[in-house]
């Protein structure tokens, strides 16, 4: 249960229902309210249509026991005076709450009393008041009590006196109407929701489908270990279809790290074991004859064993993420000081090397790159060897050119690889381990550089290093 409401489908016809719950609830409750408001303003217009025909006819001289008041059931109806004497009142109206006076019995004869006053002259007509007052209360008719809206107008008789009319008007077909409103909203609104819920649990499925095939691809690579394989890419432009996209974009260079780290444990084995066999060996001879020791080539074989190591622990490092460093630092200088410190080079190294040129990163790396050139140039040069250091377009431009054979265009990316070396008929202690320029090339990258391979004016080979120089 927990993994079923714990999944994106469930969540997202939890929300989806909840949202249109919600919405369903206050448009209901924003409909009721304005359904009541409507009916009570509806209510309302009859009271005072009611109120005003009794008005009228007060207003006109009509006795009072002579009213043609409308039906009690309908429109009750109490006339009263200032005094709150009961003057006329709807015909079976027994109670009455809601208009200020409780009385339901006339009381005196308000015609009587015209009468007594010897007036001869024709009164003139009452004056019709406003509708001054709403509320709403209970009348008691024939025995039955309901809810009304009453409505007050005032109005002067034929005494010239001011009288208040109340007539209300029956809220039945009001509460009806809401209650039969309510009831069909608490049925449709489940239905409703349910309705909506297994739609949005369908979309979302479909929606989901490739998701799910992605993870369960994903979940066999990991079982199997087989990156060669890939996740299904759903034939659409959405989201789901770019995720898998990239994806098998990150499978595609996972299985190309694995590979390279492969290759790289295998040629890096390869490479240790002809030094260590060699050194074995000759110790082993040394022990056994200790005349027929060969102390330089121990030592020499020691040495490369020394530097092919610190080679593959750069590596290491350089696959690890290790940071360039921020030093800033005077390429010329740099480039002025590994060449002077190099003693015994077959082919001398004529620098040129402008002042002021600086460049971010670390002095160990950057002279790694140029001690890893100029041993290159050493292997290939005949007789010359140039290193120039120059500022061009917010780059520090460093090259070692040299007059050898040079490389072939079709292998000027492939040097660049680990344990990669042109002539493989050379031998190891002449030719390396293949290992300097993809370490110079690398090492470039992490300062943000390039390292490329050209033609030099002499016909050889010409590297270029161009690193950022402006802050």
């Amino acid at each position: 249960m927990s993994r079923m409401f714990g999944s994106i489908r469930a969540k997202a016809t939890l929300g989806a229902t909840l949202v249109v719950a919600v919405a369903l609830i206050a448009a209901g409750v924003a409909v009721l309210l304005s359904l009541r408001s409507n009916l009570s303003d509806q209510a309302d217009n009859e009271a005072d249509n009611a109120a005003r025909q009794v008005a009228s006819q007060i207003a006109t001289r009509t006795p009072y026991e002579d009213l043609d008041l409308p039906d009690g059931e309908e429109h009750p109806v109490q006339v009263v005076d200032r005094d709150g004497r009961v003057l006329a009142v709807s015909e079976d109206l027994t109670a009455i709450h809601g208009t200020g006076v409780p009385g339901v019995k006339p009381v005196g004869n308000p015609a009587a009393e015209r009468d007594n006053e010897g007036d001869d002259d024709d009164p003139e007509p009452g004056e019709l008041g406003e509708i001054t007052w709403h509320s709403s209360g209970r009348a008691t008719v024939d025995g039955e009590q309901a809810e009304y809206r009453f409505a007050e107008v005032e109005v002067t008789d034929f005494r010239d006196e001011t009288v208040l009319v109340y007539a209300g008007a029956p809220l039945d077909a009001q509460h009806g109407a809401v209650r039969t409103a309510a009831t069909a909203m608490l049925i449709g609104l489940p239905v409703l929701l349910l309705v909506v819920g297994g739609v949005t649990w369908l979309v979302t499925r479909r929606a989901l489908r490739p998701v799910e095939g992605i993870r369960a691809e994903m979940a066999a690579i990991t079982a199997s270990e087989d990156l060669s394989r890939r996740v299904p890419e759903p034939d659409a432009h959405d989201e789901v279809a770019r995720l898998a996209r990239t994806t098998n974009e990150t499978l595609t260079a996972l299985e190309a790290s694995v590979e390279r780290q492969r290759r790289f444990v295998a040629d890096a084995s390869h490479e240790l074991r002809s030094p260590i066999a060699s050194l074995r060996t000759q110790l082993e001879v040394g022990a056994a004859h200790p005349e027929l020791l060969d102390v330089d080539g121990a030592v020499a074989d020691t040495v490369r064993l020394q530097q092919l190591a610190a080679d593959l622990l750069l590596l290491a490092r350089l696959d690890a993420g290790e940071r360039a460093g921020d030093a800033r630092l005077d390429l010329g200088a740099l480039v002025r000081e590994e060449v002077s410190q190099r003693a015994g080079d077959r082919v001398p190294v004529t620098v040129t090397a402008a002042d002021g040129i600086e460049v971010d990163g670390s002095r160990s790396q950057l002279g790694r790159v140029l001690g890893n050139l100029l041993d290159n140039a050493q292997r290939h040069a005949r007789s010359r060897i140039s290193v120039a250091v120059r500022a061009e377009g917010g780059f520090a431009e460093l090259t070692v050119a040299d007059d050898g054979d040079g490389v072939p265009p079709a292998e000027r990316e492939r040097i660049f690889e680990r344990f990669v070396r042109l002539d493989d008929a050379r031998s190891r202690d002449d030719g390396g381990a293949g290992l300097g320029l993809a370490i110079a090339r690398d090492v470039a990258r992490r300062h943000g550089g390039t390292l490329t391979v050209g033609e030099s004016a002499d016909g050889g080979a010409l590297f270029q290093v161009r690193l950022p120089s402006d802050r």
